[in-house]
């Protein structure tokens, strides 16, 4: 049974448009023997209401949390107003401010003629009040009215709910329509999907089609196809769609054929939902992205800097301090840096990339003559992943943090609080990882800075693109208006190691016949793929007897399903790593069970616990509904010191971890990696997904499989290639103000 507390409303200390409330209340009742000691006193509650108001009893159901920063908050996940009972709550509730100009002395004759069903009675026929002595005309109507526009709410949320909404969909839904919400439901029940994200289009369209929505209906179609088009474009990347394939999937999708689409395209293009541009189609925020990306960059490479005249004797002064010798690819990098407002680095696995940012960091600061508080005032150090953060953070012995943490993502209102009109005040960003990061992504961040700011961006051109539309780091060098460095030059190599140079290799589309010689740091294990499996867990066995743990190690594979995918792997690799034990609490959903010390993937962006997609984290422990304050199973699970707490709703958020996807492992650095190789991942093995994969090893790559698999991946070329026009824009841009 759900937990609850019964009680009053006492104020808001925060409410945002669509009724999110952080307030104040007042427990009078609970079933919940770990919230008794509330009794009698004001707790902060949190949850989606309307109208909340001081007079009425409310039963709030939902759970006490602790919260990190907050503390103790009973977190609402429905609610129930409670009509006044009994002669002096309804006394008390018609004299209350909800009804003004009606006093205690007027509201007791009310209750004295009409009885304890008073309310129910003025509902029903507001002429019963006319049995009131002294009971004006305008007074009747006041009650009546006021009586009614009290009840209408929880009946169109009761009517939401009916339609297959949650509680707290139906009071964003209502509060973002108020009395108009009647009319959205008979009207254009599609109206939500255009105003409202956090509901999606089939839960709108089950509503609507069981309302008699014809399938063909036309704003049907135009939520359709805004609904195809965001999947596509987040699906493949693209920042643009070819007509025929949004109206193709959009057929598909509803299995219907309708010919009127340009009628709908020209009616969404209107009202800003999209934007024509010859013959793509973007979403109006992706083609707003990339226009403002390339005004942002052409106004931040042509805007005049100041050049520093002693670098080279700065740059010698600076590997004295640190025993170290820069290259002249470096030399030239850290120089570009300093001496211009945007600059690009870009190089494979051992090249120095790290160096340089560190190079760069300690040189700004010498040259501007600040001291560690000033410099962490100015610099900001920037990457997608907490884990590629963390990285800069130790070589550079600044701060640096994720794009969203700098960004200040808010999760209620869904929008970043360093933005077009609250920007940051610092002088130099160096963003790393920049194939990763989406043109969305990097709008927003150039949005939030000023149009001083000197930005340096590092990245592997070679890598994944970004899961996200665009192929920013792509476009941004091929546009010929940033400054690029380009690093050849291989640092991390000794005679007897291998790693850097298959990454090359890979690259270049050219194995060399050492790819199956074994060294210090590579190992193939030639196998077919019906004994990768088997091998692969005899590996790991041997691994974990020399010393390594999961921690130490990841297996990279390229595909979820089959024999060989990530899902089957990870079942099996679990019993070997972390095994069942009696002294490990474990939880059962759906066919996965989750462990005490289970390692285990982030899937989704929670920024508000400062988690990501892709970080990996190890379940520290496991609470049972019977021994947690929410009644629920919890799962706790540690990032590097940062503890988050799942419930079953969250649970989806959340895989095991022994074995990864390579397009997940993107912007970490394991010390040890182990790919499986097999034909049956033909459908995912080109060359960048391998070199991907490859350059995440630190210190040790084992491939296990098929040669033949592994021969072809580095000679597939082929990718997807996505539609974007990031670079003519910005070329665009610099022939029409140069």
């Amino acid at each position: 049974m759900e937990s609850f507390i019964k009680g009053n409303f006492r104020k808001s200390i925060f409410k945002s448009d669509k009724g999110y409330i952080i307030g104040l209340f007042k427990v009078r009742e609970t079933n919940d023997d770990t919230l008794e000691e509330y009794i009698n006193h004001t707790i902060t509650f949190t949850g989606y209401f309307h109208d909340l108001n001081e007079d009425d009893t409310y039963i709030l159901y939902g759970e006490g949390v602790n919260h990190p920063r907050y503390g103790f908050q009973f977190q609402t996940n429905s609610y129930e107003r409670l009509k006044p009972e009994g002669k002096e709550a309804i006394i008390e509730f018609l004299s209350s401010d909800l009804f003004k100009g009606i006093g205690d002395k007027l509201a007791k004759n009310i209750v004295d003629v009409l009885g304890d069903n008073a309310l129910d009675k003025i509902l029903e026929d507001e002429s019963c009040l006319y049995l009131v002595p002294n009971l004006t005309e305008n007074k009747i109507k006041k009650i009546s009215n006021t009586l009614k526009k009290y009840e209408e709410s929880h009946q169109v949320i009761a009517r939401l709910i009916d339609l297959g909404f949650s509680m707290k969909e139906s009071l964003i839904i209502y509060n973002e329509y108020k009395t108009n919400t009647v009319t959205i439901i008979e009207n254009n029940l599609y109206q939500i999907f255009y105003n409202i994200d956090d509901i999606s289009f089939l839960k709108i369209d089950k509503a609507a089609r069981d309302l008699g929505i014809e399938s063909d209906n036309k704003e049907r179609i135009k939520a359709a196809i805004l609904y195809v088009m965001r999947k596509l474009i987040y699906q493949n990347g693209d920042s643009y769609l070819k007509k025929e394939t949004i109206t193709n999937s959009v057929n598909r999708f509803l299995n219907i054929v309708y010919d009127n689409y340009e009628e709908v395209f020209k009616e969404l293009e209107e009202k800003d939902y999209i934007v024509i541009e010859n013959e793509d189609y973007y979403l109006y925020e992706i083609y707003e992205a990339e226009e403002n990306i390339a005004s942002r960059i052409y106004d931040i490479a042509s805007k005049e800097v100041k050049e520093e005249k002693n670098l080279d004797k700065l740059i010698q002064e600076l590997e004295k301090i640190n025993d170290i010798k820069y290259n002249d690819e470096q030399k030239k990098a850290i120089k570009k840096a300093i001496n211009n407002n945007i600059v690009i680095i870009t190089g494979g696995p051992g090249t120095g990339k790290t160096t340089i940012i560190k190079a760069i960091t300690e040189l700004y600061q010498h040259i501007h003559k600040l001291n560690y508080d000033e410099f962490t005032e100015r610099l900001a150090l920037l990457a997608p992943t907490g884990r590629a953060s963390k990285r800069m953070s130790e070589s550079t012995k600044m701060p640096a943090s994720t794009i969203h943490r700098f960004l200040k993502w808010n999760k209620e209102t869904k929008e970043f609080m360093i933005n077009e009109e609250n920007k940051s005040k610092v002088d130099i960003v160096i963003v790393d990882e920049v194939s990763m990061i989406d043109v969305s992504l990097f709008d927003s961040l150039l949005k939030g800075l000023r149009r001083n700011v000197k930005l340096i961006l590092v990245g592997d051109y070679d890598q994944l693109p970004s899961v996200g539309p665009g192929n920013l780091l792509k476009d941004l060098i091929s546009s010929d208006v940033i400054d690029i460095v380009k690093l050849n030059h291989l640092y991390r190599q000794s005679e007897d190691s291998y790693i850097v140079s298959l990454a090359y290799e890979i690259k270049d589309g050219i194995l060399s016949e050492k790819y199956l010689k074994t060294y210090n740091d590579y190992t193939f294990l030639k196998c077919s793929a019906k004994y990768i499996k088997k091998n692969l867990i005899n590996l790991c066995e041997k691994v974990i007897s020399k010393g390594y743990d999961y921690k130490r190690l990841q297996i990279l594979a390229p595909m979820y399903k089959g024999e060989n995918g990530i899902d089957a792997l990870n079942k099996e690799l679990q019993n070997i790593f972390n095994p069942e034990d009696k002294n490990k609490r474990e939880i059962k959903t759906g066919d996965v069970i989750f462990r005490e010390k289970d390692k285990v993937l982030q899937l989704v962006n929670m920024p508000d616990e400062n988690v990501f997609n892709g970080d990996i984290g190890i379940i520290k422990y496991i609470k049972y509904g019977n021994t947690s304050k929410s009644k629920k199973d919890e799962i706790y699970v540690d990032f590097d010191g940062n503890l988050v707490k799942y419930t079953p709703k969250d649970y989806s958020k959340i895989k095991h971890g022994f074995v990864i996807s390579i397009h997940k492992s993107q912007g970490s650095e394991f010390e040890m990696v182990i790919m499986p190789m097999a034909h049956s991942y033909k459908r995912m093995l080109y060359k960048k997904l391998v070199y991907t994969g490859v350059t995440r090893a630190k210190r040790k790559l084992i491939l296990i499989g098929e040669p033949d698999a592994f021969t072809y991946s580095v000679q597939n070329n082929h990718e997807y290639i996505r539609n974007s026009k990031l670079k003519e824009k910005i070329q665009y841009k610099l022939e029409n103000n140069s």
